[in-house]
């Protein structure tokens, strides 16, 4: 079953109205927490090395693990040695925090950090106590010198030195009003204090100041054999019975990458983080399924994975926001050293 977002997040009508009274106080509850912090009622963990938030101020997908990714391997070839943290939404585990390769049980630690582990070969920590997980993971690869965060713009316990907000750029801020009103977990202000802004995708325009970003990919990866890999293109034609899948929060994101590379396929929208059955994936003899690396990492193993490929995908930023990070960051230790 696929989850959409609320459709009064994107206009303000009637219920969007109704629901203001919540919104205010979720948005007293807000400003009074991001205060405490400020003011110091509420300390804030400062760990030994920096730590870069990648994060947003609205519910729903924005593509921040493309993002991640890029930015880590990016700095990797600056010389840094990056470590992740992450919350680890989605895992069941109850032994927190934990250690997260790419061979790490999606159900138990998360789709998300599986993924990133993969993509990036860097050393990963998850749990909801994010400066928990950030301990864990320093004591056990003191060679780190920087720490990339996925998510947690909000969770202002762990100290953070720069923050990158990413938007959706076709559906911005929706209505611009806070939860459950609108589909905001901070007010469009936020973005003033954050320290670099990023417009995912076209619809809104980049203004000033904000770097623009898109996600690209033309390669599929086969789920039973990761060294065999065909170009989308490949999967063409008429008369195939082609199937894709998305369990992400917005999938009509990847559906739609998928028409424009002219395939013609039946969708299967599912809830972001869904966990999939192998008899979802069941759609008869002869066809051929097409998915997200988020969904690939959980259905690893699956009965008749020959048939099935994820896309591989990247993200590219205008201007260089990694040039752009770097430059705000201390050398890399290695640097230092020499």
């Amino acid at each position: 079953m696929s989850r959409r977002t609320p459709a009064h997040w994107s206009r303000r009508g009637p219920l969007a109205l109704a629901l203001l009274a919540p919104a205010g106080l979720y948005a007293v509850l807000t400003a009074l927490r991001r205060l405490a912090y400020r003011r110091g009622w509420l300390a804030s963990e400062r760990l030994p090395v920096p730590v870069v938030v990648v994060g947003n101020i609205s519910v729903g997908g924005t593509g921040k693990t493309p993002l991640l990714a890029m930015l880590a391997e990016a700095l990797k070839a600056r010389g840094y040695r990056p470590g992740l943290i992450a919350r680890g939404y989605g895992g069941r585990s109850t032994h927190w925090p934990r250690l997260v390769d790419a061979d790490s049980d999606p159900l138990e630690v998360g789709d998300e950090p599986v993924l990133l582990a993969g993509l990036t070969g860097c050393p990963m920590a998850v749990g909801p106590d994010r400066p928990a997980a950030a301990r864990r993971l320093l004591a056990e690869h003191p060679e780190l010198d920087l720490l990339l965060a996925d998510d947690g713009l909000q969770h202002y316990r762990l100290a953070r030195d720069l923050e990158i907000a990413v938007i959706d750029g076709r559906r911005r801020h929706g209505n611009g009003w806070l939860l459950p009103a609108g589909p905001l977990r901070e007010p469009v202000s936020r973005l003033a204090t954050v320290d670099f802004v990023v417009i995912n995708g076209e619809g809104g325009g980049v203004q000033p100041g904000e770097y623009a970003m898109r996600v690209e990919g033309d390669t599929c990866v086969n789920l039973a054999d990761p060294t065999l890999t065909r170009p989308l293109t490949a999967f063409r034609g008429p008369g195939r019975c082609l199937h894709a899948l998305a369990g992400i929060g917005d999938p009509q994101k990847f559906f739609a990458s998928l028409e424009a590379a002219g395939l013609a396929f039946e969708r299967h929208p599912f809830a972001d983080h869904h966990a999939c059955r192998p008899d979802e994936l069941d759609f008869g003899p002869g066809t051929t399924t097409l998915m997200t690396g988020k969904d690939a990492v959980k259905c690893r193993g699956f009965p008749g994975n020959q048939a099935r490929w994820w896309l591989a995908v990247q993200a590219v930023t205008e201007p260089d926001l990694a040039a752009a990070l770097a430059a705000r960051l201390p050398p890399p230790r290695s640097a230092a050293e020499t």
